[in-house]
């Protein structure tokens, strides 16, 4: 059979030959070239364009993630549905971010084809966010990138939606009354190298664009750390002694080659299964390590560092989240910086996390462990934690509140939810490792059981003001 254009086939794929050949053939014989996109959701079809197009890139980009996304007030509906059948639980599917600036890590399970689906213009895939209702700041993004889908018999639609229509069930009265949204959420942040020295804006400066401030967290899981990458290290805060004049020369020698930013700061090295509680307006240079990062529900942030292995980072990257008026403004700039906090004299007391077991919810069999934990400000903004399951053994999870669940090692169930950590994801593929469990869920308590032959670990993380048992920093 002679087809006019070409036939792609997608990971997934459940139809029988036969619907496949009758699409094509109610193609007009003389329409333009087109392609078929054969996946789990059926057949679509659309012209194929010179390579290299932005409407090449986006029709491959938004056709595998939104695709007949169910919006505005269809959601309620399927939602309802989706709430009924889960007991609470709703079944999220990857969320993949890009960065132009930077270079991917491949350790978050992406297929090795699939790391610039985006577009090569749009920088690799490094990120892969969850239960996210945070929208990623990037040039020349797609409408919905950052943004976590639910997934129920085979429709989506957004957890942003979600939580718009019964906030109450899903993130907890307390929680959606003060801010109306799920605040938080976390991330895989998987780079080959280290990334620049920078910061994110504190909730005040934030304000000044109208965004919001950044904390975060780090933990390094070792399902997801087999090999270092280039610099297992991370440069945090600044050497104390420093003086804001030193930062400021190194802002004026932007453009002369290394500003010589590191020069004034120090390194950590990175340890699996520990991390890190990085505040507001602290300079960190990320290493190497795959991380999984727990944070405010923004995307704001300042480089402070002109070159990083080799390449040259652009001044509009520093100064992107900070007034017009102030892009030239040397000491704005430098007064965005948390100067206590980066030349802190105890900087590791006072951020490094070791995990800490919870005695009240770790039994015969399995064990959770906090894993981010401390305040920022003086405030519980997030928090995470670890649980692992022995093989045979189930346990019941019961939260004070709703969390956002990822598989990282083993299968199992949650509830009636089949978990499964995947050896490999397509992009656009659906995977059943990634659970959003509600306020109604979390409170009522959830069985989780382990089904396979190594252990079940799964990562949650938390929203603000959900525990009165959270350990301090440096415990």
């Amino acid at each position: 059979m002679r087809v006019n254009g070409t036939i792609c086939f997608r990971y997934g794929c459940n139809l029988e030959p036969e619907q496949i050949k009758q699409e094509a053939r109610s193609r007009p014989a003389k329409a333009s070239n087109f392609t078929l996109l054969v996946d789990s959701q059926g057949v679509s079809a659309f012209p194929t364009l010179p390579i290299g197009t932005r409407k090449v890139r986006r029709m491959v980009s938004t056709l595998a993630l939104d695709d007949g996304l169910v919006k505005g007030d269809s959601v309620r509906k399927i939602l309802d549905s989706a709430m009924d059948a889960g007991g609470g639980l709703l079944r999220l599917t990857p969320t993949w971010v890009p960065r132009s600036f930077l270079h991917p890590g491949r350790r978050i399970k992406l297929h090795p084809s699939d790391y610039y689906r985006f577009g090569a213009d749009r920088g690799g895939i490094d990120e892969r966010w969850f239960g996210s209702t945070t929208d990623a700041a990037n040039e020349g993004r797609v409408w919905h990138e950052g943004q976590s889908f639910c997934l129920f018999e085979g429709q989506k639609f957004l957890l942003r939606d979600a939580v718009a229509e019964r906030g109450n069930d899903i993130v907890g009265e307390a929680m959606f009354s003060k801010y109306n949204r799920w605040p938080v959420y976390s991330k895989f942040f998987d780079n080959m190298g280290p990334i620049p020295h920078h910061m994110h804006q504190t909730f005040e400066d934030a304000a000044l664009v109208g965004q919001e401030g950044k904390p975060e967290s780090y933990y390094f899981p070792p399902q997801l750390n087999n090999v270092d990458n280039n610099f297992a290290y991370t440069f945090m805060g600044l050497e104390p002694g420093t003086m804001k004049e030193d930062v400021r020369r190194c802002l004026e020698n932007w453009n002369t080659g290394d500003n010589g930013m590191l020069d004034l700061s120090r390194a950590y090295r990175l340890k699996r299964g520990t991390g890190w509680l990085i505040p507001p307006g602290v300079l960190h240079a990320p290493g190497s390590l795959c991380t999984y990062e727990p944070q405010w529900g923004s995307d704001v942030f300042g480089m402070y560092q002109s070159i990083v292995e080799g390449r040259y980072v652009p001044w509009s990257l520093l100064v992107k989240d900070m007034p017009k008026e102030k892009h030239q403004d040397l000491d704005f700039i430098v007064g965005q910086l948390d100067w206590d906090k980066n030349v802190d004299t105890h900087f590791k007391q006072s951020n490094y996390l070791e995990p800490v077991r919870d005695e009240d919810r770790s039994g015969d069999g399995y064990e959770d462990l906090w894993i981010v934990y401390g305040t920022v400000d003086g405030e519980q903004l997030f928090s995470a934690k670890e649980l692992t399951i022995q093989p045979g053994a189930k346990c019941t999870l019961r939260d004070p509140g709703a969390s956002s669940w990822i598989t990282v090692q083993g299968r199992g169930r949650m509830g009636s939810l089949d978990l499964q950590t995947p050896a490999m994801i397509r992009f656009g593929e659906n995977t059943t490792d990634e659970v959003f469990l509600s306020h109604v869920a979390a409170t009522a308590g959830v069985e989780i059981e382990n089904l396979g032959t190594e252990p079940l670990v799964g990562l949650r993380y938390f929203g603000p003001a959900t525990h009165d048992n959270l350990p301090t920093a440096g415990s």
